[in-house]
C-alpha cells in the first residue's frame, strides 16, 4: 500500500530530521526533546512494520515527503508533521491494532511538540 509506505517512510525521516536539529540547537530543553523523539520513533516504526508484515506482507517501495532541513525551526518541522501524519491516516490500513499503533506515533509527535513550544 503506497499510502502506509509513504507514512513509515516519512516517519523515518522524521527521525534523521529530529537528530540533525538536536545536534544543531543551543536549546537544552529542545536538546533533550528531540533527542527522545528519534530515540523513541525508531522503536514504533519497528512495531508498526513488522504489524503491517504479519497481515499485509513486505512492505515495499518506501517514499519520503519533504526533504531533510537544516533551519531553527524544530517546532515548525513538528506541526507540519502533524498535520501530513494526520491527513494520511484516513487512508492507512485501518486494522485495530495498527490504528492503536498510529496513535502512539501521533502521541509522540504532540508531545514533541509540546516540549519544543513550551519548554525552554
Amino acid at each position: 500500500m503506497e499510502s502506509f509506505a509513504t507514512y513509515i517512510g516519512t516517519l523515518m525521516q522524521s527521525r534523521s530530521q529530529a537528530h540533525i536539529y538536536h545536534l544543531q540547537t543551543t536549546s537544552f530543553a529542545q536538546h533533550k526533546a528531540l533527542q527522545e523523539y528519534y530515540e523513541g520513533i525508531v522503536g514504533l516504526i519497528d512495531g508498526l512494520v513488522e504489524s503491517y508484515q504479519g497481515m499485509h506482507g513486505i512492505l515495499r517501495g518506501y517514499k519520503m515527503a519533504g526533504t531533510i532541513k537544516e533551519d531553527d525551526n524544530p517546532t515548525m518541522y513538528f506541526e507540519g508533521l502533524c498535520k501530513f501524519i494526520d491527513a494520511l491516516k484516513p487512508t492507512l490500513p485501518q486494522d485495530s491494532y495498527l490504528v492503536n499503533q498510529y496513535d502512539e506515533v501521533s502521541a509522540l509527535i504532540q508531545s514533541t511538540k509540546y516540549k519544543l513550544k513550551f519548554l525552554h
